[in-house]
C-alpha cells in the first residue's frame, strides 16, 4: 500500500501550517515590537507556541509525530537501564582504554618522527 493513499494530504494541513507559522512569526516579531516586561514577554511567546503546537498537532504530520512520540515513550519504560555500579565501571574501562590508545598513539608517532627524521636528515 502506497504512503500517499495511507496519508492523504489535505488542502486544510496547508492552511493549519501557515497558521503555526503566522503564530511563531507573531511570537517573534512581538517580541522586538511589544515592550512588555520580561516576565510578560515570556509568558506571551510561551502561550504562542503552546496554540502553534496545539494547531500543528491538528494536522496529519502532526498527529504521526504525536503517535510516535506515545509509542517511544512507551518503548522507554522497556528499557532496562544499568545500576550505577555497572555504569562506573564501563565509565572506568572506556577511560583505560582511551589512556591506553593515547599513549600507544604518542609512542608510534614519536618512533615514526625519529624513523622520518633519520631517513630525510632533518633534526626535528
Amino acid at each position: 500500500m502506497s504512503v500517499a493513499s495511507e496519508n492523504p494530504k489535505s488542502g486544510l494541513d496547508l492552511v493549519k501550517w501557515l497558521l503555526v507559522f503566522v503564530i511563531l512569526s507573531l511570537a517573534v516579531v512581538g517580541n522586538y515590537i511589544f515592550e512588555l516586561g520580561a516576565l510578560e514577554r515570556a509568558i506571551a511567546i510561551v502561550v504562542l507556541v503552546i496554540i502553534a503546537g496545539v494547531v500543528a498537532g491538528q494536522t496529519n504530520k502532526g498527529r504521526t509525530f504525536i503517535n510516535f512520540a506515545k509509542e517511544s515513550r512507551s518503548e522507554i519504560r522497556k528499557v532496562v537501564w544499568p545500576t550505577r555500579q555497572e555504569t562506573m565501571q564501563t565509565t572506568l574501562v572506556v577511560i583505560i582504554a582511551t589512556i591506553i590508545m593515547g599513549l600507544l598513539l604518542w609512542g608510534l608517532d614519536a618512533i615514526l618522527l625519529r624513523v622520518v627524521s633519520f631517513f630525510t636528515g632533518l633534526g626535528i
